[in-house]
């Protein structure tokens, strides 16, 4: 039962994570157009910078939505796991794209040192104000579904760095129209790029993590070998083995040494439930077995 519930929690997730994208790359796409005409017209580096990474997040929300779409698809005899991955590889493309915007900006910002140029700073603010609240609504509509799916997480790091690109749009406009200084225009776009450039950081090493194997952050490896030693009839454990398919679907494996075999099916059973109810991890296969086997000599902690 407890299983069954987890289950449609998390269908649920993706499917809330999913309509919630579908309504932000809308809107983004919306206001994409308006800041593009807009950083035209006013000569804003800023503006052009928070629009050309405002376009990579139309790419990172359909990405992520065709990423949804693909890992809902059934397993078959040559992705006998489906195709739930694809939401990692769609976080990486997201990670390395917003790497890329980041490089463009640095670009442009030291084109813009050398030859500073005019910008118009009321349509400016006004352009980069509105920026700001669309991205603060969709920053809103995926933090949580964010927080449980790396594939969501791709998508809404590129919102926070547009937040943080319009916020910086409108000190420059402020900073431009009190003092007169150009060069803040092209200083705050740096100061973008860094900001995604952290983004991007934090994201790809989420990203690796799971394409590497590792054991997710959330767990705790030792507790778990030292539950399933305290459980009554078990004397051994090795080969233990535990892994993200995705951000949100953690595998784990393990040969367990009992004393009794006798008992095994009631051992597999209670394990099985340990590792459910105390780690959250649904996907379990564990291998019971006694001293007289062996297999454990074969993989030596």
């Amino acid at each position: 039962m407890e299983n069954h519930h987890h289950n449609h929690a998390h269908m649920s997730v993706r499917e809330t994570g999913r309509s919630r994208l579908r309504l932000v790359l809308v809107l983004t796409s919306l206001f994409f157009v308006a800041e593009v005409l807009g950083g035209l017209w006013t000569n804003s580096l800023a503006l052009l910078s928070d629009a050309g990474h405002m376009l990579s997040d139309m790419f990172a929300l359909g990405l992520s939505l065709f990423a949804f779409w693909l890992s809902s698809r059934k397993p078959s005899r040559t992705k006998t796991y489906g195709y739930y991955r694809f939401e990692v590889v769609a976080a990486f493309i997201n990670g390395v794209l917003l790497i890329l915007i980041a490089l463009w900006i640095f670009t442009e910002a030291y084109s813009r040192f050398q030859q500073p140029a005019a910008v118009k700073t009321v349509p400016m603010l006004l352009i980069a104000i509105l920026g700001l609240m669309i991205n603060l609504l969709g920053i809103y509509l995926l933090h949580e579904a964010g927080t449980k799916n790396i594939n969501i997480r791709g998508a809404l790091f590129h919102l926070m760095g547009d937040a943080a690109g319009s916020v910086g749009a409108i000190t420059a406009a402020i900073a431009i129209k009190t003092t007169g200084w150009m060069f803040f225009d092209p200083l705050v776009s740096i100061l973008i790029g860094l900001l995604i450039v952290y983004s991007a950081w934090r994201l790809l090493w989420d990203v690796v993590n799971i394409l590497m194997q590792g054991v997710p952050p959330h767990i705790d490896l030792e507790s778990i070998k030292q539950e399933i030693l305290s459980v009554d009839g078990v004397i051994g454990l090795c080969d233990l083995h535990i892994w993200s398919l995705t951000s949100e679907l953690e595998s784990f494996s393990a040969h367990v040494v009992v004393e009794d075999m006798g008992r095994n099916k009631e051992i597999l059973e209670k394990l099985t439930c340990l590792i459910r109810d105390r780690f959250g991890i649904n996907h379990v296969t564990l291998q019971i077995e006694d001293e007289a086997v062996g297999t454990c000599k074969l993989f030596p902690d």
